[in-house]
């Protein structure tokens, strides 16, 4: 019976690794690269915020505002949309635990 065998071959292993390695193996095995994914989103993030402040300082100061603007709408987008992601991640993290 190969159902009853790898059954018993998990409960070895888990045994022999510890519960709560295990456990992180298993979920890093359902969902791979959600920590990359997360760091990633972390720094798009960043990246947008910061293109964000630099292009509100150019409209505020009125410099090249017609080509500010839409910059600063731009890096407030991709700001918008990694927040999302890593919400969505962490949502994502949340049901499987």
């Amino acid at each position: 019976m190969p159902d009853s065998q790898s059954k018993r071959n998990a409960q070895k292993a888990r045994q022999k690794l510890g519960s709560e390695y295990y456990e992180r193996l298993r979920a890093e095995a359902k969902a791979p690269y959600r920590g990359l994914r997360k760091f990633i989103y972390f720094g798009v993030g960043a990246s947008g915020l910061i293109g964000a402040v630099v292009f509100l300082s150019q409209t505020l100061a009125g410099r090249d505002v017609s080509s500010a603007l839409p910059n600063f709408a731009l890096q407030l987008g991709v700001f918008a949309l990694a927040l999302w992601l890593f919400r969505l991640e962490n949502k994502a993290e949340g049901k499987q635990k």
